[in-house]
């Protein structure tokens, strides 16, 4: 029976109530515009799902410190930053059911909140001395934006095939996730083996979270995302790329029209959507999800038995088992 998100949080409650607090302060500003656009995010957070990593790899080898704290704070601006620039590259004007910074202020102002972010993250950071926080961050930023650019790139040509598509997750998904991991790991241990053993544990679960999100675009759960909207945006996702892989001359030609020239027709998407389900794409990526799973628990296994440990386990479980 896996656990609620309450319960998966008991071993760092305390600290991720302190966090809180040091969230909001972190988001601040003496510009009233910027002070307004920061009290509108921080409102509409989401489950905090990176800070959560950050502190129980933290306990996992110690007592949680100001700089796990400094380390969670940072992680989390740092997601905040990526998705207020990301909604200016989609073009998009939802986020978590509310209007978007660019939907409500326009794209001039959104990407300068997501820079005034980056620079808080870093300050916070430098003034406290967190160096290695700061590599591991710093690093995160140029996987993430690489990965992004990498995935318009291959867009315009839908040249995907699956090792592309795995250093385009590896890339912009996964990093974020592996720097929540080896940053909090590194603020209670200075064995630089078992920071770079918790990055690729972090790794691995951020690939089978990208997984289980483009199974989501497949109509696994209702979740209230329009099936085939990656579809609509041109994304290559692993079902797609799977299908597309095995298919023949003739079908392949005829996916790749419907993504490059009819992916806003909704009877063509449709039948590519259920072309997708008929043909063994999901159960291929229900099993691609299954294997990166086992891989992020056995290396998590390597770490002895504790509270913290049983918690990792449990988020590993409901971020992979989420509905939404």
């Amino acid at each position: 029976m896996s656990l609620s998100l309450k319960e998966i949080k008991i071993p760092v409650e305390e600290d991720l109530k302190k966090f809180d607090k040091h969230f909001r302060q972190a988001m601040k500003s003496n510009v009233a515009l910027l002070d307004t656009i920061t009290y509108y995010i921080v409102q509409r957070k989401g489950k905090q799902i990176r800070p959560l990593f950050v502190f129980l790899c933290a306990k996992l080898f110690g007592d949680i410190n100001n700089s796990s704290h400094d380390a969670a704070a940072f992680i989390e601006i740092l997601h905040t930053a990526s998705l207020v620039h990301d909604d200016v590259v989609d073009e998009s004007h939802k986020r978590r059911g509310f209007f978007s910074i660019n939907a409500l202020w326009k794209n001039k102002v959104a990407v300068l909140v997501g820079d005034f972010l980056y620079a808080k993250g870093f300050l916070m950071a430098l003034e406290n001395n967190q160096f290695q926080l700061i590599k591991i961050v710093s690093n995160a930023i140029k996987e993430m934006s690489e990965g992004e650019v990498l995935q318009i790139d291959k867009a315009r040509r839908l040249d995907i095939d699956e090792k592309v598509y795995y250093e385009i997750i590896r890339q912009k998904t996964a990093s974020l996730i592996a720097a929540a991991c080896s940053a909090g790991a590194s603020t209670t241990t200075q064995d630089n083996e078992i920071i770079e053993k918790m990055r690729l544990f972090g790794e691995t679960i951020g690939i089978a979270f990208q997984i289980k999100d483009d199974l989501f675009d497949y109509g696994e759960q209702d979740i209230g995302k329009p099936t085939g909207i990656d579809i609509k945006e041109k994304k290559m996702t692993l079902p797609l790329i799977y299908v597309l892989n095995n298919s023949d001359r003739k079908q392949k030609k005829w996916i790749i029209n419907v993504v490059k020239r009819y992916n806003n027709d909704k009877v063509k998407v449709k039948q590519l959507v259920d072309l997708v389900i008929a043909e063994g794409g999901i159960a291929y990526a229900q099993q691609a999800l299954s294997e990166y799973t086992e891989k992020a628990i056995k290396l998590l296994h390597e770490f002895p038995i504790s509270p913290a440990r049983n918690s990792i386990e449990q988020l590993v479980n409901f971020v992979i088992k989420r509905d939404k």
